[in-house]
């Protein structure tokens, strides 16, 4: 097993909105990071505090670091989360941050609830797979799930899809392509993740950081 040289906590964190809404997080800990990773092409960025650095990860391989001690903690969206699983992870705190919502979305004047009505099979595009599958089976629906990486309003427009299931927080990308959202199906939010070996070995050191995000987390 490979051993980090690095004595102290590492948090995985991902560029963009999640980076930038857990700063108030972080420094309401003590920590400022040394560097931005929007500017930086630094991977890991040391702190103000030499027992804790950063390190900038894509957003769905967050859980895969702090699950397999690569980080000891992390910030994660839901959504990420349960398209992971939870092995290894302990979630202690709902940061409420970057929040938006899972939505089934179809094409403007598409009659979805008719559609479901009369028993049809929709082809549906996502990168949610796991998130898609549980909800149409809770819902009893027949649906061919189509998976893509990107871009998913273009299925609808092109004919590869007839919805899609994925994240929406303002609504404007889907309105600019001629969709609207139909269903919800889950609120989404960022989770602070801890890897459960980290948890139980160095309590001491990490429950500091979950009290100081718990206490500047905005209540709901």
């Amino acid at each position: 097993m490979a051993q980090r040289a690095f004595d102290g906590i590492t948090i995985a964190l991902s560029k963009g909105r999640i980076f930038q809404d857990t700063r108030p997080l972080l420094a309401a800990a003590g920590i400022e990071p040394a560097a931005d990773p929007e500017s930086s092409r630094e991977l890991i960025i040391a702190t103000n505090r030499p027992d804790v650095r950063l390190v900038i990860v894509r957003a769905s391989d967050v859980p895969t670091y702090v699950q397999y001690g690569g980080a000891d903690l992390g910030v994660a969206g839901l959504d990420v989360l349960l398209e992971h699983g939870g092995d290894g992870i302990y979630q202690p705190l709902d940061l409420r941050i970057a929040r938006c919502r899972m939505m089934v979305a179809v094409p403007k004047g598409f009659d979805y609830q008719a559609a479901i009505g009369r028993g049809a099979r929709l082809r549906v595009a996502t990168k949610y797979m796991r998130m898609a599958a549980e909800h149409f089976a809770a819902k009893g629906m027949h649906v061919d799930l189509i998976k893509l990486y990107g871009s998913m309003e273009l299925a609808p427009l092109t004919g590869l899809g007839d919805a899609i299931v994925d994240l929406v927080s303002s609504g404007g990308t889907l309105r600019a392509n001629n969709l609207e959202a139909v269903e919800l199906i889950r609120e989404i939010s960022s989770r602070l993740i801890v890897n459960v070996a980290a948890w139980k070995l160095q309590r001491s050191r990490i429950a500091p950081l979950v009290e100081a995000f718990q206490q500047a987390v905005v209540p709901a």
